[in-house]
């Protein structure tokens, strides 16, 4: 078994085990997932990515597909690539964006150890003395974290960049999702004497909901491969085009399934409402379609046109 194929697996154990419903309502209203952290703590994921684990940054990406699928109530791809870049897993990290002297939309803020903030200038390590509570669209926590700086923190790595890229993969395993809630429920409800997945308005909006879910995924799958690629020019455009596309993706995808599911799709009661919230908060978090789109098509106007066929065409 591969080590990726082994991290996902494990994941979707724990997962299944510890984020049902029952547990995404308590963190939406402010419980602290602390058996979910305990466990990942136990079972050493949150030290995937640290730079001596011998996990390739791609097979942690790849389990940020599945945490999407589930609708982790945990930052999962902010501890886990905090502790990378701190060279530590001592508590629980959080990261969120720097805006003077704050540091702000930092998930689970009120409840983290150590908080970063991605700033141009780099990554900020802030001692938090006041923290202010916040949401995004989704319930889930988005603090501001004010405080001294403790450190500048140097990284050769693009911290925006790669939380946008786990903010890809995460909605793209939440697009997976929502297809399965939209397919199955298809399926099990009837009008008229038969499933409405006979009907074919509903087949023609599954059918849009599964071209956009595959084009989705197919994008997310490229950006993460780029992790492994050599060429530092690639990479933050492979992410540019990801996040454009998969953010898009969730607009279509997030509409057309609470059309599936009529009013049901709208009841606090049904689960779906805690992935298309994900979907529509996630596509703005770290820069939404427009910021990537402006920095890909910069990026390759100043490459210049014989350069544009071969990135389009390759992927060397």
């Amino acid at each position: 078994m591969s080590t990726r194929q082994l991290l996902i697996e494990t994941a979707e154990k724990i997962f299944t085990d510890h984020t049902d419903k029952q547990a995404l309502d308590a963190a939406e209203a402010g419980q602290f997932p602390e058996a979910l952290w305990r466990i990942l703590e136990a079972n050493g994921l949150h030290e995937m990515a640290l730079p001596n684990s011998g996990i390739a940054l791609a097979d942690v990406f790849a389990v940020f597909k599945v945490a999407g699928r589930f609708a982790v109530p945990l930052p999962l791809p902010e501890l886990i690539l905090g502790n990378r870049w701190r060279g530590a897993s001592d508590g629980f990290v959080s990261v969120g964006l720097f805006q003077d002297p704050d540091a702000v939309a930092v998930p689970w803020g009120r409840r983290a150890d150590r908080v970063l903030a991605v700033s141009a200038e780099g990554l900020r390590e802030l001692k938090a003395d006041t923290v202010i509570a916040g949401t995004n669209i989704a319930g889930e926590p988005r603090d501001r974290v004010s405080g001294s700086e403790l450190q500048l923190l140097n990284s050769e790595e693009d911290p925006l960049a790669l939380l946008a890229l786990a903010r890809v993969l995460q909605m793209a395993g939440g697009l997976e999702r929502t297809l399965e809630l939209s397919l199955r429920y298809a399926t099990e409800r009837e009008q008229f004497g038969r499933p409405i997945a006979g009907f074919q308005a509903i087949q023609h909006n599954l059918a849009i909901m599964a071209a956009e879910t595959a084009a989705a995924i197919r994008s997310a799958d490229a950006a993460a491969d780029a992790l492994n690629n050599a060429d530092p020019y690639r990479l933050p455009l492979e992410i540019a085009a990801a996040k454009a596309r998969v953010g898009e993706a969730c607009g279509v995808v997030a509409e057309v399934a609470h059309q599936v599911h009529g009013a049901m799709g709208f009841t606090y009661e049904h689960e779906l409402h805690h992935v298309t919230r994900r979907l529509w908060a996630w596509r703005d978090e770290f820069g939404g379609e427009s910021y990537w789109q402006q920095r890909l098509g910069s990026a390759l106007a100043a490459a210049g046109g014989d350069a544009l066929w071969s990135f389009i065409a390759s992927r060397d």
